[in-house]
């Protein structure tokens, strides 16, 4: 029995380090998935103006631009007996989220608004794995055509990381964890309704604006833009002294909680 579980255990880890969200029993719910959830379509409305990325949601497209709920995954959101993880309350959705995207020729823009009674991140520095230590949210791109894809995160303190993987079957890699693209061209900026790091109180929500470079998501031969052919996932990890286990949740929903269901990723679409 011993020689069976090594392997498991450490392959799990590698997942979980790599930002791969997880639960346990997450290789039997695999197994068991008869229907992907994807994909859907996530649309981005084209900006003649450049976004301000400070976190208020203030600039004019966001007031047109489609707005995507999170959800639980369509595992998670089963009754407690017909799961392998078998977590009480997991099936019950308590903190919304929702995404907008625009899009310019410099830049994909992500904004979002996240009610969260607890805001929390304890990372104080870039390029760490945030989703560790607190609240994050994550942009996975993925060019169709291509193998590799971005996992891009930033936090109410507007801290910011981007991993960059050759491919799938190589995420956990050390060489995963660099960059991909210049990370001072990523912007963010956030804003909190409530007090960072501070469990004693109850907190309302915070909003995130971030600017994606299309320079960095381009360096490698891939074309961006109408005509172009991507994938998205939008993600969250929201921890909180008043959830009974951290909550993971997503846009489109997936099938189970595992951020690198690739498949399962929603088409970008460009307006114009």
């Amino acid at each position: 029995m011993k020689k069976f579980f090594m392997p498991y255990g450490m392959v799990f880890a590698v997942l979980m380090l790599s930002g791969c969200a997880g639960t346990d029993g997450y290789w039997e719910k695999t197994s068991q998935s008869k229907e992907p959830a994807g994909p859907s379509v996530i649309s981005a409305s084209y900006t003649e103006k450049p976004i301000v990325v400070d976190g208020k949601l203030d600039d004019a497209v966001w007031s047109t631009a489609a707005v995507y709920n999170l959800s639980l995954s369509k595992n998670d959101m089963l009754p407690i007996e017909k799961r392998n993880d078998k977590r009480p309350g997991i099936d019950v959705f308590r903190e919304q989220g929702e995404a907008r995207l625009a899009w310019d020729e410099k830049y994909l823009y992500v904004g979002i608004r996240f009610y969260d009674s607890d805001i929390v991140q304890e990372n104080n520095e870039d390029q760490q794995h945030h989703y560790q230590k607190g609240d994050t949210l994550e942009i996975f791109l993925k060019p169709e055509q291509s193998t590799w894809y971005w996992e891009i995160y930033t936090t109410p303190n507007a801290k910011k990381t981007v991993f960059w993987y050759p491919g799938r079957g190589s995420a956990g890699l050390p060489s995963g964890f660099e960059p991909g693209m210049n990370l001072k061209d990523v912007l963010a900026g956030a804003q909190v309704k409530g007090t960072l790091n501070k469990w004693q109180d109850k907190d309302e929500y915070w909003t995130v604006e971030m600017a994606i470079p299309v320079k960095g998501l381009t360096a490698r031969g891939d074309s961006f833009g109408p005509g172009s052919e991507w994938r998205i996932l939008i993600a969250r990890y929201n921890f909180s002294r008043y959830l009974p286990w951290r909550e993971l949740s997503m846009a489109p929903q997936l099938s189970i909680t595992n951020y690198h269901l690739l498949e399962e990723f929603g088409i970008l679409e460009f307006q114009k």
